[in-house]
């Protein structure tokens, strides 16, 4: 039976975010938060649908385009955080986060034996299953730091954020196609040091154009959890000051990084 550490990773991110969700009373969960006002519900809440989403991509594609008809249909008519709610049937706050917290064990479980390298699709570009449980930890760390700034809360980083690292590095063209423009010929050097002290490197040749400082600031940045002005990263050349200031390393259409001093922990 084959396996891969992006499963475990993910888990443990979901892990991570659960252990400060669990105490949580029900009016704790109606409170908003800095990212477009959504509450710690709405955060929750959207990480169960697509991961539902990703499950059913895996293992069921007739669920998946379902979903994907589902969504499609009434996205013209109802927010996203509107469909959400439709999609839960009006249950809010804790009765959603025991769904969440429920599902994401089983799901993980389920990925056990699935090639990594098989192709899905998704609501952008196909991916391989790898790169798509990759996102799901992409998202529910991105989305988690929400959670963590609103209750005042310092998150304990790990290592495994590499794999949102290597997401926003591999995501760098699709930052320009998203907005129909034409992609650079470079790619810049990055050069971070992981939460562990260990320094990462990746297009060590590309001098003229780097970025340096902290991985988990990379990883803010290309998520739009934070603007670049408001971390210590250090950008040099034109190509990577262009890409920093409006990096985007998941699907959908392109969204404005958040203006400096927007996003912050309470």
């Amino acid at each position: 039976m084959s396996s891969f550490q992006q499963i475990a990773d993910f888990r443990a991110e979901c892990d991570a975010l659960a252990e400060v969700l669990d105490p949580l009373s029900d009016a704790d969960f109606e409170r908003p938060t800095l990212f477009k006002g959504w509450t710690l519900h709405d955060v929750v809440a959207h990480l169960h649908i697509f991961n539902y989403a990703a499950d059913a991509s895996f293992h069921d594609q007739s669920a998946f385009d379902g979903f994907k008809e589902y969504m499609a249909a009434r996205r013209g008519r109802l927010t996203l955080l509107e469909l959400t709610d439709e999609w839960f049937e009006g249950r809010r706050n804790h009765s959603v986060y025991d769904v969440w917290r429920g599902y994401y064990p089983r799901m993980c479980e389920r990925l056990e034996g699935v090639d990594p390298r098989r192709r899905v699709e998704w609501f952008g570009p196909p991916m391989s299953v790898r790169s798509s449980v990759t996102a799901r930890q992409m998202e529910t760390w991105a989305h988690g730091q929400e959670v963590f700034d609103v209750l005042g809360l310092d998150r304990n980083e790990a290592d495994r954020i590499r794999n949102i690292v290597f997401l926003g590095l591999n995501t760098f063209g699709w930052t320009y196609v998203v907005r129909g423009l034409e992609v650079p010929g470079v790619v810049p050097c990055l050069r971070l040091t992981a939460p562990s002290g260990e320094v990462w490197t990746w297009n060590e040749e590309e001098e003229s154009n780097r970025i340096t400082g902290e991985a988990v600031d990379f990883a803010r940045v290309v998520t739009q959890v934070r603007n670049i002005a408001d971390t210590s990263l250090e950008v040099t050349g034109p190509v990577a000051a262009e890409w920093m200031d409006m990096a985007q390393c998941f699907a959908g259409p392109p969204e404005t990084p958040p203006p400096p001093g927007s996003r912050h922990k309470a």
